[in-house]
């Protein structure tokens, strides 16, 4: 079988030619799927289409980078899905005798920030399966902790469901992004950096689409 490994911010990939239409909607794989392409002369296009689980996403050449269209953030609790109504902006969720302020957001997947004074040294691995696993989300939820460092920056460590703390997660950057926004911590394109690399995201005031730009490598 042949093969090639990739990663996006450290987050490693194997891509193969299985001859099929459809491929799992993660950010950082379609980076990885786009150079695939581009690298290997497959298509001279600068958009690609890709169809995948969660629909046709569309990268953009950018440089040595990606750009992919997000699509519109989801803030509606049901559509998150979060137990509760209307939109969640600092709520408070109390966990372990720790009270947090969450701001919820779907990227076509769920999402659950938490501004912090400092993410480095922040117990994520402590309180990450705690909220992932909360009643108040019954899909269970990916949990993004954020520190503003200015209105066009942040630092970010997240707690993936299922895979637990991660080097990067690109929907976990958009929901920060908006997040930030949404609090009026930050502004519409910020830096976001993770502990596999830097993130560029624009939340477009044009078509309310969160834009992500972000490397993609062989390994």
């Amino acid at each position: 079988m042949h093969f090639t490994k990739m990663h996006g911010l450290g987050n490693d990939f194997i891509v193969i030619d299985c001859r099929k239409k459809k491929i799992a909607g993660l950010s950082r794989l379609i980076r990885c799927f786009a150079k695939y392409i581009w690298d290997r002369k497959l298509s001279k296009k600068d958009v690609l289409e890709i169809e995948t689980l969660a629909g046709v996403i569309k990268p953009k050449r950018a440089g040595k980078m990606v750009t992919v269209d997000m699509g519109t953030p989801i803030l509606e609790a049901k559509d998150i899905p979060v137990n509760l109504s209307g939109r969640i902006i600092k709520h408070p969720l109390h966990v372990a005798k720790k009270e947090f302020e969450i701001t919820c957001i779907s990227m076509g997947n769920p999402h659950c920030v938490i501004f912090v004074d400092k993410v480095s040294g922040f117990p994520v691995t402590q309180y990450g399966p705690l909220i992932e696993n909360h009643p108040l989300f019954p899909k269970r939820i990916n949990v993004e902790f954020v520190e503003v460092v200015s209105k066009k920056e942040l630092n970010m460590r997240v707690w993936e469901r299922g895979s637990g703390e991660t080097l990067a997660c690109g929907t976990g950057a958009c929901a920060a992004a908006v997040a930030a926004n949404l609090n009026g911590l930050a502004g519409r394109k910020v830096t976001i950096h993770l502990a596999g690399g830097d993130l560029k995201i624009d939340w477009s005031e044009k078509d309310n689409h969160v834009y992500m730009t972000g490397p993609a490598a062989d390994v």
